[in-house]
């Protein structure tokens, strides 16, 4: 599933109103102890290796807050960054460059950990045909930046929101009288939407193949049984495995056969790049 350019553009300015509005309020009173019209040009780097991601963030808040200043990325959103390689320049007044600092720098530090997560998650899977999702357990408020992000390291993106595909989970099963009767409202509430299941018994996966849903997520299932639903189903349906997967058993986990593994510790277990920014003699 991929971010719709009209959400993500609308998202970016949000997320930027926002940084700047935390971040400068009324104003910044430190950068007033530079001289007015005093020009400078700043170089940032990566303390680490890293996967970039962030430039549309970055692009659009230096833009709002000082249109004035020159952008130069010498590498691109998915490229590999080695540790102090600078990938970004900036030129302008020397006062908008400390104050967009922070804030810029927070978004490639924390979007560019998410790139690298899942970068390295996926190159587990080297030579299979599962994919790697994301999860709705993302930040507050970051939640398209950072699925923007996952899919920048090579990860694909589960649903977006509530709002684009159906999970049909234990508390709907049971709200709905059963995983039929969800199902089916399922595609009456919002026909060609992708309905997933959730199961955790080998009867309610024959119940969800029989009411013919799009995808079933295989919560807990042990890798026996992962196997044994992948050869039971078929093709019949796509299968996500989720629950209790970790980086030791990911491949473990992708040699059953499933579509789909999901991890939501590629957005909500997040350590941020070291950046730094310098100002050039």
């Amino acid at each position: 599933m991929s971010i719709p350019q009209s959400l993500l553009e609308q998202s970016i300015q949000i997320n930027v109103q926002q940084a700047l509005q935390e971040d400068i309020g009324d104003g910044d009173i430190t950068a007033l102890l530079t001289p007015e019209n005093e020009h400078a040009t700043a170089t940032i780097i990566s303390r680490e290796d890293m996967v970039l991601a962030g430039q549309p963030w970055v692009n659009a808040l230096i833009q709002q807050y000082d249109a004035s200043v020159k952008i130069v990325w010498l590498k691109n959103d998915g490229d590999h960054v080695c540790a102090n390689e600078t990938f970004l320049k900036l030129e302008g007044s020397a006062r908008s460059l400390l104050t967009v600092e922070r804030p810029a720098l927070n978004f490639i530090q924390t979007l560019s950990a998410v790139a690298t997560k899942a970068a390295y998650y996926v190159k587990q899977l080297d030579g299979l045909h599962t994919k790697l999702l994301d999860t709705r357990k993302t930040l507050p408020g970051l939640r398209i930046a950072q699925k923007y992000a996952v899919a920048v390291g090579g990860g694909q993106n589960h649903r977006l929101g509530l709002f684009d595909a159906f999970l049909i989970k234990e508390n709907h099963i049971m709200a709905a009288g059963g995983i039929k009767e969800a199902i089916e409202k399922a595609h009456t509430i919002a026909p060609g939407k992708p309905v997933e299941v959730e199961v955790e018994t080998w009867d309610e996966l024959n119940q969800a193949l029989e009411a013919k849903a799009d995808i079933v997520m295989l919560d807990n299932f042990s890798q026996q049984q992962m196997i044994d639903a992948v050869k039971h189903v078929a093709g019949r349906c796509k299968l996500e495995a989720s629950g209790n997967i970790t980086l030791d058993n990911l491949r473990e986990v992708a040699t059953t056969g499933v579509d789909y593994i999901s991890m939501g510790v590629l957005t909500k277990d997040v350590k941020a790049i070291d950046l730094s920014m310098r100002f050039n003699a």
